[in-house]
This record gives C-alpha cells, sequence and structure tokens, in this order.
C-alpha cells in the first residue's frame, strides 16, 4: 500500500543533483580596482590556487603608461566529485593612469560582448552546448587609504550597477584598526547609497530556514563591503600553521573571522550564495540586455516597414 501511495516524484531533487554534477558548474569571477590593493593574492587565497604564476610584474612607470585590459585565468577545480570551472576576469591597468577618465568603459564593454555572444548563441540553430562566459560577479577594491569612495570608484560602480553584482570590498584591511574598518565600511555604505549605487543585494531568507541560517546571513548582509586580508604565506601562530602575514607586531590571520572578513566573503561567494550570483545575472542583468536588443531589433523592422511603405506611396 506504501508503495502505491508512493508517486516517486520526491526523487527529483537527487535527479537534478546527479546531472548537475555530472556536468559540472562554470562561475566567472571578475576583479577590479587600481594595482596594489590585494587582487591577485586575494583570489589566489579563495580558490587555493595559483592562477597568476606567469604574471610579468611592471614597475610604476610602466603602470602609468598602460591602458585597461581584460585578461581571463581559466581554471578546473574539482572537490569531493564536484568539478567547477572557474574563469577569472581580471582587469590590470584600471585606475593606473594619470588620466583616468572612462577608464571603466573597457570592463563594460567587456561585459556586454559575453551578453552579446550568449544571445547569438541562444538565438542560433547549435543551442545545447552553449558556454556561458557571463559575468556573475564583479568584487571591486576599494583603497583602504582614503577617506571613503574616491570619484572613480564611484563612476565605474555607476556605470556597472546595471550590468553585474557588484560586491565591494576594502581591501587590505590590516593597514587599519578595528575601529577604523568600522568608520571607513559605515562611511562607504552611507557613500553607495547617496550616490544611488546598486550593489548586489542578498536575498532575504525563507521563513523555514533554520536559525543558524539566518544568523549567518544577516551577519554577511552587515559585512558590506567586506574588510578582507590576503596571503599566500603559511606562517606559525600559537604552534599551529596559519596562512596570514607576520608583523613586529604579531600575526595577522587571513581565515581568523576576528581578524578580517575573509571567511564570510568566502562563504558568500563559494558555500552559499555562488547559485544566486548566477541567477541574478540571468534573470535581471542579462533580461535587461535581452530586452534591449529585442527592442533595437523591433525598432529595425519597423523602421524598415515604414520605410517600404513610404516607398510604395
Amino acid at each position: 500500500m506504501d508503495d502505491k501511495e508512493y508517486v516517486g516524484f520526491a526523487t527529483l531533487p537527487n535527479q537534478v543533483h546527479r546531472k548537475s554534477v555530472k556536468k559540472g558548474f562554470d562561475f566567472t569571477l571578475m576583479v577590479a580596482g587600481e594595482s596594489g590593493l590585494g587582487k591577485s593574492t586575494l583570489v589566489n587565497s579563495l580558490f587555493l590556487t595559483d592562477l597568476y604564476r606567469d604574471r610579468k610584474l611592471l614597475s610604476a612607470e610602466e603602470r602609468i603608461m598602460q591602458t585597461v585590459e581584460i585578461t581571463k585565468h581559466a581554471v578546473d577545480i574539482e572537490e569531493k566529485g564536484v568539478k567547477l570551472r572557474l574563469t577569472i576576469v581580471d582587469t590590470p591597468g584600471f585606475g593606473d593612469a594619470v588620466n583616468n577618465t572612462e577608464c571603466w568603459k573597457p570592463v563594460a564593454e567587456y561585459i556586454d560582448q559575453q551578453f552579446e555572444q550568449y544571445f547569438r548563441d541562444e538565438s542560433g540553430l547549435n543551442r545545447k552546448n552553449i558556454q556561458d562566459n557571463r559575468v556573475h560577479c564583479c568584487l571591486y577594491f576599494i583603497s583602504p587609504f582614503g577617506h571613503g569612495l574616491r570619484p572613480l570608484d564611484v563612476e565605474f560602480m555607476r556605470a556597472l550597477h546595471q550590468r553585474v553584482n557588484i560586491v565591494p570590498i576594502l581591501a587590505k584591511a590590516d593597514t587599519l584598526t578595528p575601529s577604523e574598518v568600522e568608520h571607513k565600511k559605515s562611511k562607504i555604505r552611507e557613500e553607495i547609497e547617496h550616490f544611488g549605487i546598486k550593489i548586489y543585494q542578498f536575498p532575504d531568507c525563507d521563513s523555514d530556514e533554520d536559525e543558524d541560517f539566518k544568523l549567518q546571513d544577516q551577519a554577511l548582509k552587515e559585512s558590506i563591503p567586506f574588510a578582507v586580508i590576503g596571503s599566500n604565506t603559511v606562517v606559525e601562530a600559537r604552534g599551529r600553521r596559519v596562512r596570514g602575514r607576520l608583523y613586529p607586531w604579531g600575526i595577522v590571520e587571513v581565515e581568523n573571522p576576528g581578524h578580517c572578513d575573509f571567511v564570510k566573503l568566502r562563504t558568500m561567494l563559494v558555500r552559499t550564495h555562488m547559485q544566486d550570483l548566477k541567477d541574478v545575472t540571468r534573470e535581471t542583468h542579462y533580461e535587461n540586455y535581452r530586452a534591449q536588443c529585442i527592442q533595437s531589433m523591433t525598432r529595425l523592422v519597423v523602421k524598415e516597414r515604414n520605410r517600404k511603405d513610404r516607398s510604395r506611396h
């Protein structure tokens, strides 16, 4: 009788899970901000990999002369049988020139190009193996040495907030005292609101989520911008080997929540909100782009039809 009353669609999540795991996942993360804020170190720390081993470091003079370019680093990561194709999009040269007017343009164009490519593939005949290179998240690094957001930060985020999920990062948090970190975070949040910048919004928790998850989610929301420290160096601290930075006055541990928000950022980016970042990219940013494309195509068709009607008469 129990078998007759049980149809079996309760196994659907397992089926979806198996299919997804077999197919593997992909995620594209963009990092932007001026040189020297620890972008490369943080990415390597987040994913325990060395994506930048072949990179040539530029002198200060070369950096000033360099224009903004887009570089991609792809790596396949496997963990407990789950495969992740991770693409890191870097923006060397951003913010390094004497005149940084509209230096965000190559970045915006790159994001639009990925939308355009996806739109073309989606509209084509062979839609089975579409590669998703859309940018799912942009970590924007803010210097700890200013009084808040610089004009360049505001210009960049306002130009891109309709195109990509922006997650602001307060870089090199070990150069600030805990009270300075809190003051800077508060100032940055105020300015983000004042300038109408739409950063990535954490979705509200469902009422049936357990209390621990709700508390974790609340802690993540309150941590924006994430104050981070990156390090690929292992040091000795209280008899343990940890990733961190050794100073004359002590050790800063990257993965110690009391020292910085690195663990919170990694939790948000990888463990709790990666799928939501992809969903928002697909359902909001890409759909906005797609709607604009269809409207433009419709206007062209109407314009051409009107032209033909006039020529007939």
